[in-house]
C-alpha cells in the first residue's frame, strides 16, 4: 500500500483530527508520548516507541518533535468543484516552488475559512511532508487542488458571479477597493516571478498592497493573509462555506 510521511505533533494530531486519510504506522519517542496523551488514542494504530534516532532517519529530518507518522496518500480536491460552490473563496498560486511558502499560505486560508487552494501541475509545490509541518497541519482540513494549467482553469471557471483577481504590484486599485465580497479567485505569484503574463491576463483585474516602507514587495504568504481577510471582512467577517 502506497504510503506518505507526515511529521510534527501538530501536524500528524490534524491528520487525526480531520480523518480524512488513516494512519498506517505511527513512530513516537517516550518524550513526545509523555506531552502528548492523545497519541495513545489515535483510531486504528499503535503508537511504537522508538529512540529520537530513529525517527529521524525515518522522517529524513530532526525536525520531527518526537512524532512521525506514515499515513495514506493525501487525497487532492477536484478544481472545478471547489469553483462550483456558493460564493467560494479560493486562493490560486503560480510558480510557487518553496515548500514553506505553500505551507504558510495553507495554514492562513484555512484559518480565514478559504474555499480552498488551487496550484498549477507544473513549477509549483505539493503537499509533501515539509508542506504538511509549514502548515501545522492546516492542509488535512483545507481542500487543495492541482490543475494542469491554471490560466485555462481559471478562463473556464470564472464567471459573472466569480472573479479572477490578480495580486500586482504595479496594480492601481489597492486591496481594500477591490471588491472581493463575492465570489472570488485570489491568484498571486510568487515572489520573485510574480505571475505569469498568460495567468494575469485571464484575470479580470488586479489589486495591489501598497507598501510604505523601503522593501518592495511581501512575502506571497504575507500577501495572501492581507487578501484573504480583507475578503472576510468586506463579506461581514464571516468564513466562507
Amino acid at each position: 500500500m502506497a504510503r506518505e510521511l507526515v511529521y510534527g505533533r501538530r501536524p500528524v494530531r490534524e491528520v487525526a483530527r480531520a480523518g480524512r486519510r488513516r494512519i498506517l504506522e505511527l513512530l513516537v519517542t517516550e518524550r513526545a508520548l509523555r506531552a502528548e496523551p492523545w497519541l495513545e488514542d489515535v483510531d486504528g494504530v499503535r503508537p511504537l516507541r522508538r529512540p529520537e534516532s530513529a525517527l529521524s532517519e525515518a522522517a529524513h529530518t530532526r525536525d520531527h518533535q518526537g512524532v512521525v507518522a506514515f499515513c495514506e496518500p493525501y487525497a487532492y480536491a477536484d478544481a472545478y468543484e471547489l469553483a462550483s460552490r456558493d460564493r467560494p473563496l479560493i486562493v490560486c498560486l503560480d510558480q510557487v516552488t518553496d515548500p514553506h511558502n505553500l505551507g504558510a499560505v495553507c495554514r492562513t486560508a484555512e484559518a480565514a475559512g478559504a474555499t480552498g487552494v488551487v496550484l498549477p501541475e507544473r513549477s509549483s509545490a505539493r503537499v509533501t511532508p515539509a508542506v504538511c509541518r509549514a502548515s501545522a497541519g492546516a492542509v488535512e482540513h483545507l481542500p487543495v487542488a492541482v490543475v494542469v494549467n491554471l490560466g485555462r482553469d481559471l478562463e473556464e471557471t470564472k464567471r459573472g458571479d466569480l472573479w479572477a483577481w490578480a495580486a500586482a504590484g504595479d496594480a492601481p486599485t489597492p486591496v481594500w477597493e477591490a471588491d472581493l465580497a463575492g465570489g472570488t479567485f485570489l491568484v498571486l505569484g510568487s515572489e520573485g516571478k510574480g505571475l505569469r503574463p498568460g495567468v494575469r491576463r485571464v484575470c479580470d483585474d488586479a489589486f495591489s498592497i501598497p507598501l510604505a516602507g523601503r522593501v518592495e514587495s511581501l512575502n506571497v504568504s504575507v500577501a495572501a493573509g492581507i487578501a484573504l481577510f480583507e475578503a472576510v471582512r468586506q463579506r461581514g467577517g464571516t468564513p466562507s462555506s
